[in-house]
């Protein structure tokens, strides 16, 4: 089975805006680069040195409005720009502590008041997927399309904040594909595990209002509600939109 990557997305803050790249360069063992590189602590969040669960941040599934919200990092002055279709833009630097109160003062009104709220910005020296392994998402765009026709539905791609969309694949395909190798571009990566599903892809990214019950037609369609893999980079390399993939 081959196909070409027809989309790649990076998620410098988790929660907090989808960035759109030409291409990337892949390294063994490691996230995308830059994806999920930090992550917003709330103020009930216990955490611990390093990799911590989506617990202990805020994120699309508590709080809808952040699914609309746009990121661009300047890797070079590690700098991000975020953009939200009602609350506007703000540019910051994640590490730079001084720049804190006004990402909070921007942030909190996109979160539930009557839930914990961001309180400080955290980074692993790894990116903070949902897997505890450094991982990176692979899902297909026919699988997409498969769920949109059963749901009367066009859902977008930035829905499930996936790293890797390929074309090719038959619906969900996949997920018979996990303990095998893929080749993409010039990276080889391992399929690790299925993703499962949290209410974060019940919004339209384009308006951070809920959309579309995800949850209810992948139960209802295909017995589950996973969408989506994670896999490992075995071995590091370009990959750029159009490149071609196939299985090992």
């Amino acid at each position: 089975m081959t196909g070409t990557l027809a989309h790649i997305s990076r998620h410098p803050i988790k929660g907090y805006g989808r960035e759109d790249l030409a291409s990337v360069l892949l390294s063994a063992g490691a996230c995308l680069p830059f994806d999920r590189h930090w992550a917003v602590a709330h103020t009930a969040a216990k955490l611990t040195p390093g990799w911590n669960p989506c617990v202990n941040f805020s994120r699309g599934a508590k709080a809808a409005p952040l699914m609309a919200v746009t990121a661009e990092l300047n890797e070079d002055l590690r700098e991000v720009t975020l953009q939200h279709p009602e609350a506007g833009s703000i540019r910051f630097r994640p590490d730079d502590p001084a720049d804190l109160p006004r990402f909070l003062a921007w942030a909190r009104p996109l979160n539930p008041a009557d839930r914990a709220l961001p309180d400080q910005i955290v980074s692993a020296g790894r990116g903070m997927t949902d897997s505890p392994f450094p991982s990176v998402s692979i899902l297909s765009r026919a699988s997409l399309a498969d769920l949109s026709a059963r749901m009367g539905l066009e859902l977008s791609v930035h829905r499930w904040r996936g790293n890797l969309w390929l074309d090719g694949a038959d619906p969900f395909a996949e997920f018979d594909w996990i303990g095998r190798h893929i080749r993409i571009g010039g990276a080889v990566l391992k399929i690790e595990e299925r993703i499962t599903r949290c209410k974060a892809t019940t919004v339209n990214p384009e308006t951070g209002h809920r959309e579309g019950d995800t949850l209810t037609a992948l139960e209802a369609a295909y017995g589950h509600q996973d969408f989506g893999v994670y896999a490992t980079v075995v071995d590091g390399g370009p990959v750029a939109r159009g490149s071609e993939w196939s299985l090992a």
